[in-house]
Formats: C-alpha cells, structure tokens, sequence
C-alpha cells in the first residue's frame, strides 16, 4: 500500500510564494487568470444560512448543500466534483454515530425483528411484544434513525410502539417520522401524521415539523407546494415567522429554485421583514449558479435595507467567482476583504483552493495554502480533505498520502470525506488490496466508514469480481449498525447480476422491495433484472420478484408494468405477458400502443383470438373513457413498433460499420491527421 511515513515533510517548505513588500500578508494574484475559463466548471461550495446557522456563528465551516455524496451516478466518472466539508444533517449523524448507549442493544434487537418479519404484521407484533424490549420515546427514535432509507421499517415499530400501554409519541419521535416518511416523498402521509399530532396533542406542532415538510418539498422541486406550506400552518395554530419564511428560501435556493425564491421574497416584504439570512440566503442561490449580476443586486439591496456584508456574503461571491471562472476577480476580492477589515478565514482560502484543484492548477492550489498559513490563518481538515481531494482526482494519490500524513501531524483527525477521496482515487485503478487496506487504518485511528465508504468499496468489490468480498463488507456494515441505502442495494444487485449470481440478485432486489427502498428512479435495475431471469429460463424466480413488489405496496405505473410485459414478450412468454396486461388494466392502466401491437402480433402467431379479443375490448372502452379513438390508438402502436424495429436496425448496422472501420473515432482522426 502506497503510504506514506508520519515523518513527512511539512508541505509548504516545498512552495515558495513571493509577497509585497508593502503589504506581507497580501496574496498576489495569479495574473494568467484574468483570461482563463473553466471548460469544467467546478463545483464549488458556497456558505449558506441555514436557520439556525452555523454558518454566521463559525464561519470557518463550509454549510454542506443537501448534496448526498456518494451517488452511484454522480461520482462514478468524475469522482472528485464535490468536496463536502461538514455534515450537519442530524438524520446521517444518528445513523453514522455508533454511540453505545443505553439503548443500543435493544435497537439492534428491534432492527433485527423488523428486518425478519416486515413483511408479516401478525408475527412482527407478536416478535416485538415477546422481545422484552420497554418502549421509550428515546428508543424510538433510535430505531427510526436505525432503519435509516428503509422508511417503512420505521413506520411498522412507529405504528407497533403508538399501541403499547404507558407509551405516548414524543416532539421528537414524530419530528423523525415525519423526517423519514417526507425523505420517501410520502407526503400524504405526512399530513395525515400532523393531523394526528394535532388530535393527540396541539402543543406537539411546532415550526420545526413544517420546516421539516418545506425542505422535502424544495429538494423534490415541487416550490408551489413548499410555499403553500406557509399558508397550512395557521390552521394548525402555528403561525409562520421571519425564521420559517428563512428556512423556505434557504431552502428553495438550495435546491435550484433561486428564481422562485427571488419572487418570493418580493411578494413577501411586507409580511416578512427582511434579514440578514434572507440575503444570503439569495445570494448563495444566484452564486450557485454563477449569476454574478443577480448575486450583485441583492448586495445592493442588503446595503439599502442597512445590513453590510460580512464574512458569510464575501465567502458566497468568492464562490460565485470561481463557478464562473473569474479567478482574478475572486483574488480581487479576497484583497478587497482585507481592506475592508474583513480578514478572510479558512472558508475563504478554501474555497480558491478547490477552484484551483478543479482546474489541475495545483502548484497554484498550494500557493494559496502556504500563503493561508502564512498570513496566520490555520489551515483546518476542510483545506486538507480539499487538498486531498484535488491530488487524488488528478491521480497523485502519493501526493494525497503525503497531505494527510501532514494533517495528522498538524493534530487534524481526518474525517470519512477525507479517506473517501483517496478510496475513490484507488477505485479509478482498481485497486482493492490497498482500499481494504485504507479502511482498516481508518478503524485503528477510530474513523469508523460510514456507508458513503462501503458503498466505494463494495462496489469496487463487484467491479472487480469480488462478490464475495462484497457480502463480508455487505456484513460487516450491518454489524457496524449502518443499514444499507439504495445505493448499496443497487450495487449489490447489479454485482451479482453481471457474476450470473441471479437467485441472490433476486434476494437483494426483494430485500430492497421490502425494506420501501424501490421507486421509480430504479426502473432500469428492474428491467436488467426481469430480464436476466427470463433469459435464463428463471420464469417462476421473476414472477416472483414481481409478485414481491405488488404485495410490498410498490406504487407501479404503466412503464413498470410495461418492462414487465415487454420483457415476458420478449423471453417467449406471451400467454404470460397477455395474462399481466389484463391485470395492468384491472388496475385502471391502459398499455401503451405499442405493447398493445405486440401483443396481437404475437396473439395472431399463436392462433388464440380469445384473448385478443378481450384485450382488444378492454382497450377499446379504455379508450373510449379517455377521449381517444381506437382507430388512432391502433394506428400510433403500429406505427411506434416500426419505428423501434427500424431504430433497432439502424443500431446494429451503425455497429457493424464500427466494427468494420475500427470505431468512428479513430476514422476521423486518421481524416484530420
């Protein structure tokens, strides 16, 4: 394994960075940049209120942006994009923190049985009742942060608990709840909880539950519901404020809804009094999207309403800066700063740094970091974990190694952020020995992973063939009391999937069903899956796994039913698939024209006009309730499964004429060359 000694060098003995002679503590800008562009740009982190802030009090931490990392989509290229320097997400630290308290075992106890029996009530109550386990609001809300994405876990004890004797839900317990029922998008139910809480006892309903609601809303993009959270709450006797109406627009600007929230705003000065966190919190919004003009006009307005920026505001426009690429306006100002008494902090230097990193200027990036110390400023484990970050997206991992051995001898615990860069470096080279080897050291210097690191790891595993490497790490995360999210299901599904391992991909993908982790979004994990048991003449196994999710409460729409029937069809199955699609329809789906002409294709070859006929008069009515002709609806199937007939050939000549020319891509270099 490539690490490096404790006794490294100090690092900024290496870079020299001349200085001013009238002003030592001033960083000289970097003059190339008054003409350089990101072709890249990076993703940069900005300081944004978010009420109550821990931003404004110690603004040397970065506020994290609801950017969940890792994502199987969104690092699997890149990897690097996003440095997350501080979680103050109460729902990841309960899950993360492994905190032995009085409550552990039984939480685990509870996990266990929910796990077994979720999807039978009768047997979960009654395992429940003869565990011993003495509910207590603490517990429950351990055990609601246990079962961490598994949302319907949670709600099966929340129901069970709400039963017992003696036992009344606590602020908190529901508060989780509501946290956990909102992060599946269950919004109905959300508001049926709140009504239940307002019969059970008013005083439970306090502004934190309807802030709780109006970030769910924002992250889902739905702004019209989020603001219409603030017209609910007086009827549940509690009445919006300026920190609410802060909440909502930190949290429309967090999630890409500046302009809305600009709107917003001005539609509600009269009712809210502008402050300080309502600026920043736009600000940080048109920064985020690097809309330096709009950023301008509410540092004009927060002037005009009597506020002067302070270190949060100039930390925002030094991020709008660099997402725009204006690294010599974004030293300008740093300077700036400095004349106005405003000396920069960590966040600060930081924040140039990681710009820097983005674009592989990292002699410049450590520049700015012996400069930062130069001038008094401490580095912290946000600038290393940055640092770190750029080295090993560039592949110096040696380089990362280095860094952090730098930053443990400066007195800097690195973090799970820390060794998740330098693992996710080691899994562009697949190399797993060191990676194992990695997490093993995190444990000695009591960094347990957190799932963002077995999620790496694992998936490195099944990238690699290691299957069963994959189930030890799948087990050890579990016994470490870390439940597995959808990422992790999704991994391990398509790990055994591309090993043939179809029964246990199965398993997985009906565990994942079972825990509520299933939606939409994992239609093509379906679809591989469905697909890979029919292939391999495993009828029974996928009619299994879709029987799993009609009776696990799966909300199914017309595109899940139709890689069902579409995959059966494909397999040779078609009495089968004809047998779905008539249940689709008792479900008041109509199939799309193009299932609905494959299906009399293949009926027509098997000679049964039965069940042609009665689809046919399914469709038919269905269509007639829906304002559509049949002649039209028969006319668009035919005409769409040529049209994918034809695509489908079209893709396997372009294919054969790569083949044959040796890729296109070559073909035109050799045409420039």
């Amino acid at each position: 394994m490539r690490r490096f000694s404790s006794k490294a060098v100090f690092l900024c003995n290496n870079y020299h960075l001349p200085l001013l002679p009238s002003q030592p503590n001033t960083l000289i800008p970097i003059q190339s940049y008054s003409s350089t562009r990101f072709h890249d740009p990076p993703t940069t982190h900005f300081t944004s209120p978010s009420p109550p802030t821990s931003s404004l009090q110690n603004p040397s931490k970065f506020n994290p942006t609801h950017n969940e990392i890792p994502r199987q989509s969104s690092h699997r290229g890149s990897g690097f994009g996003l440095v997350r320097l501080e979680n103050n997400n109460p729902e990841d630290s309960a899950a993360t923190g492994h905190s032995h308290d009085e409550f552990a075992a039984d939480v685990e106890k509870v996990y266990k049985i929910l796990r077994k029996f979720h999807s039978r009530v009768p047997k979960l109550e009654l395992a429940l009742k003869e565990s011993g386990v003495v509910v207590q609001s603490g517990l429950t809300e351990r055990v609601l942060n246990r079962c961490g994405d598994a949302g319907n876990l949670g709600y099966r004890f929340f129901i069970w608990a709400s039963k017992q004797p003696s036992y009344r839900h606590s602020y908190e317990v529901y508060k989780a709840m509501i946290k956990s029922l909102a992060k599946m998008r269950q919004f109905g139910a959300v508001w049926a909880l709140i009504e239940e809480m307002r019969k059970e006892n008013t005083m439970l309903i306090g502004p934190e539950v309807f802030v709780v609601i109006m970030r769910r809303f924002a992250s889902a993009r739905m702004v019209k519901k989020a603001v219409e959270v603030l017209d609910e709450m007086p009827k549940y006797g509690c009445e919006p404020d300026e920190y609410v109406f802060g909440c909502l627009l930190d949290a429309l600007c967090k999630n890409g809804s500046v302009k809305e929230a600009a709107s917003l705003f001005e539609e509600m000065r009269v009712r809210f009094t502008p402050t300080i966190k309502h600026f920043t919190s736009l600000l940080y919004g048109w920064c985020k999207e690097g809309k330096l003009m709009e950023a301008k006009f509410v540092l004009v307005q927060m002037r005009e309403a009597g506020f002067e920026p302070d270190i949060v505001v100039y930390n925002n426009l030094l991020s709008g800066y660099s997402v725009a690429g204006k690294m010599a306006d974004a030293f300008d100002l740093l300077q700036e700063m400095r004349r106005k008494g405003c000396e920069p902090n960590a966040t600060s230097f930081t924040i140039l740094i990681q710009a820097l990193c983005s674009l592989e200027k990292m002699v410049e990036a450590m520049q700015v970091f012996v400069e930062m110390e130069r001038s008094g400023c401490e580095a912290d484990i946000v600038t290393y974990t940055t640092l770190i970050s750029g080295f090993c997206k560039w592949g110096k991992i040696d380089k990362g190694y280095e860094i952090l051995d730098s930053m443990i001898q400066k007195g800097h615990a690195p973090n799970q952020m820390t060794y998740l860069h330098i693992l996710l470096a080691h899994e562009k080279k697949e190399e797993l020995e060191e990676s194992l080897e990695l997490v093993e050291e995190m444990r000695k210097i009591g960094c347990m992973p957190d799932l963002n690191i077995y999620n790496t790891v694992i998936r490195m595993s099944c990238k690699l063939g290691e299957i069963k490497e994959g189930v030890q790490l799948w087990n050890d995360m579990e016994a470490n009391g870390l439940s597995p999210g959808l990422d992790t299901f999704v991994i391990m599904i398509h790990g055994f999937l591309e090993q043939g391992c179809l029964v246990e991909a199965s398993d997985y993908f009906k565990d994942m069903v079972g825990r509520g982790l299933f939606s939409a979004s994992q239609y093509g994990t379906l679809k591989e899956l469905l697909n890979a048991l029919l292939r391999a003449d495993k009828l029974e196994t996928s009619k299994d796994v879709w029987s799993c999710m009609m009776t696990k409460g799966c909300e199914l729409n017309v595109y899940a039913w139709t890689i069902w029937i579409h995959a059966l069809f494909a397999n040779g199955h078609v009495k089968e698939a004809c047998s779905y699609c008539l249940d689709m329809m008792d479900a008041e789906l109509m199939p799309q024209p193009d299932t609905f002409a494959k299906l009399m294709r293949g009926l027509r070859k098997l000679y049964n006009r039965q069940i042609a006929a009665e689809i046919t008069e399914k469709v038919r009515k269905m269509a007639a309730e829906r304002g559509v002709t049949f002649k039209m609806y028969k006319r668009r199937g035919e005409r769409d499964l040529k049209e994918k007939v034809k695509a489908k050939k079209d893709g396997r000549k372009r294919r054969s004429r790569r083949r044959q020319w040796g890729g296109g891509r070559g073909r035109a270099n050799l045409g420039v060359t």
